[in-house]
């Protein structure tokens, strides 16, 4: 059988390389332009970094530098105990051709590793994806008329004459996830900058420990499916000191044991437990921190704490759409700004927004209960939304130390009045026309809302109602409250109940209003 010669060439070299680090002891640093690798932006160097990183896993571990340069390269697969470190000035940037990203016939991105223990990505460089090839800039996503047909605006929904939409962009085929981690053990990423995914960022899926602490993650505001950081069914998880900005969720911590066609699901079931966040900054089109989705396992033990989130559609959102269920969870000392977005964006402006719905038929529904907002300073353009279907619960939810000012908007003739609570099986309740509270809650037991201080940026729209409005509960209590109805409806009670039983409250009774 004849062997291209360039296939020869590159066996030589690792084989070389495999012997010479063998003998010298020296596979502690292995440099990738030992192996071929050229930085200069146009050379293709998938070889010369699979050669490196299978010379050091195969020689006992260490690291693989990534000196100063531009490393074009397609697919980087890395292997139990190899660290993968760019020095400054190093850039490792995505093909542009999507051939490059395929291994055993599957599509993945970047850089994928799965099975392995004790693996990092680390450095002062830069991973880029080149995720703007992969998009056209030129055309926006646009919500069909079967999307807008319950909303207040119908057609003229989010249109704005003359102004540039806030995205999406239109896609086109792209690679998967730009760095997958899929079953792997002890995993940390730090310090690196990650730019331009054309999907989501950094992904990690059903890892068990790991760490990833100031990385930089500066993705196009424009381009759908960009989350920054992913976790789903992973436990053990720690997370600090991250800049978050891309056009899709910051956050998207899920309990999916599978999802579409996407790489890295190996259909576990086990739950995913003890995940802290904190000292991040977020900058999101959809939502700056998004627990639960489609999600088959069940989440817990999850902890947020001093966290900015600023110019999102979204700030905190929980959502259940599938069997697995949330518990036990708190977010505290956290900052929210948020605003309606032109586009199709999932969300319309809610600081926070806890949700469970069907999303999946056939399965039980999961349920939400023991979470705590402690400590949270929002502004934003609609207010607070808690929302249970008949078939599920939201049990056991705490609002404490809440300051909301809603903040008047350009977008509220166009955008504003309604309830945006996609994905949900049901097109009733995706996106739908509804009057807005400073606190909106429906079918939950055991609600809390103490300190509570609401302000109003004198809208003049008559769809902001009452400071809070509570439909269907089983045990609620409101302590301190501190606001009033919207400025367009002074005249309505500063609290609305009804469908509900055992109110607790400090509140004058003249300020409250029940009804069946």
């Amino acid at each position: 059988m004849n062997i291209p010669f360039h296939k020869c060439v590159n066996r030589l070299i690792f084989i070389s390389g495999l012997i010479l680090f063998t003998l010298t002891g020296k596979s502690r640093n292995v440099n990738i332009t030992d192996f071929g690798a050229v930085g200069n932006g146009i050379f293709i160097n998938t070889t010369a970094f699979r050669n490196a990183v299978d010379t050091c896993h195969f020689t006992g571990g260490g690291t693989v530098t990534v000196p100063q340069g531009n490393y074009l390269t397609g697919t980087i697969v890395l292997r139990s105990d190899v660290n993968l470190h760019l020095e400054p000035g190093a850039v490792i940037l995505g093909s542009p051709v999507l051939s490059d990203y395929f291994l055993n016939n599957e599509k993945v991105g970047l850089i994928y590793c799965e099975n392995a223990e004790n693996v990092s990505i680390t450095g002062l460089g830069i991973i880029d994806g080149n995720g703007d090839i992969f998009m056209n800039l030129k055309e926006y996503k646009k919500i069909g008329p079967e999307g807008t047909q319950y909303c207040r605006q119908k057609e003229k929904f989010r249109v704005i004459e003359g102004v540039a939409q806030d995205g999406p962009v239109v896609p086109l085929e792209r690679p998967n996830q730009m760095i997958i981690f899929s079953n792997c053990r002890n995993v940390t990423v730090s310090d690196v900058i990650i730019r331009n995914s054309p999907y989501w960022t950094l992904h990690l899926a059903d890892v068990d420990g790991g760490i990833i602490s100031d990385v930089k993650i500066y993705n196009n505001l424009l381009v759908p499916n960009n989350d920054g950081i992913d976790l789903t069914s992973c436990s053990n998880i720690n997370v600090t000191g991250c800049d978050i900005r891309g056009g899709d969720d910051g956050f998207a911590i899920t309990g999916y044991s599978h999802h579409f066609d996407l790489a890295g699901y190996k259909n576990i079931a086990h739950p995913s437990k003890n995940i802290n966040v904190s000292n991040c900054n977020i900058v999101s089109r959809s939502s700056g921190i998004r627990i639960g989705g489609w999600d088959q396992n069940h989440m817990s033990n999850y902890n947020f704490s001093n966290i900015n989130i600023t110019n999102s559609n979204r700030g905190i959102v929980l959502t259940v759409r599938d069997s697995g269920s949330i518990s036990d969870m708190h977010f505290q000392n956290i900052n929210i700004e948020t605003r309606l977005h032109t586009g199709d964006w999932w969300g319309n402006g809610e600081p926070v927004q806890v949700a469970v719905l069907r999303g999946t038929p056939g399965v039980p529904l999961g349920t939400i209960k023991n979470v705590y907002f402690s400590n949270i300073i929002a502004k934003s353009e609609a207010g607070i939304v808690v929302w249970s279907s008949e078939e599920s619960e939201i049990e056991n939810l705490h609002f404490r130390n809440v300051a909301l000012k809603i903040m008047n908007s350009p977008m509220n003739s166009c955008a504003g009045g309604n309830f945006d609570l996609r994905p949900v099986s049901d097109t009733r309740f995706s996106l739908f026309e509804h009057e807005i509270p400073g606190f909106y809650a429906q079918g939950v037991k055991d609600l809390v809302i103490q300190n509570f201080r609401l302000e109003w940026d004198n809208q003049p729209h008559l769809f902001f109602t009452n400071g809070i409005k509570v439909d269907g509960f089983e045990g609620l209590a409101i302590y301190d409250f501190s606001g009033t109805s919207a400025p367009s409806n002074m005249q309505l009670p500063l609290v609305m109940l009804s469908n509900g039983k055992g109110f607790r409250t400090n509140l004058d009774k003249a300020l409250v209003k029940s009804a069946r």
